[in-house]
């Protein structure tokens, strides 16, 4: 079986087990995307810390589970999000607009929407958690 979206499944394997109150969950294949994700989701502490092995195949992330994820998912295509239309983003995706994150890929770096915003960047969107 061929893998074809890796974010999309290690998002999916987090909501889980999340759902099955697990405390933590091996991510595989690991990569740079993933990583960058899971940073962003650590900063709003969604989740815990992780930690990378580097095993010279596809890498493994183990993360530690704090409760706190509702739902985290990908956004495919990866469409293109100017300025203007973050928030039309926000209220079609996001429960609240108080409440979770949509995750952009910029010319500055993966980062938050309203990091994204404070930086006057537009970019593609990744996906989203809450």
């Amino acid at each position: 079986m061929v893998l074809m979206n890796v974010l999309a499944n290690a998002l999916r394997n987090i909501v889980n087990a999340e759902r099955r109150g697990k405390r933590q969950v091996l991510i595989r294949p690991s990569s740079k995307v993933i990583v960058k994700f899971l940073e962003t989701m650590m900063k709003h502490g969604y989740i815990g810390e992780f930690e990378i092995i580097d095993d010279r195949r596809g890498g493994k992330i183990v993360v530690e589970l704090t409760g706190r994820v509702n739902k985290c998912g990908v956004i495919s295509p990866r469409f293109d999000v100017k300025l203007p239309d973050i928030e039309r983003w926000v209220q079609d995706l996001l429960p609240s607009r108080l409440f979770g994150y949509l995750v952009l890929t910029t010319s500055l770096g993966i980062m938050d929407h309203e990091e994204a915003r404070r930086k006057k960047t537009g970019g593609k969107i990744l996906g989203f958690f809450y």
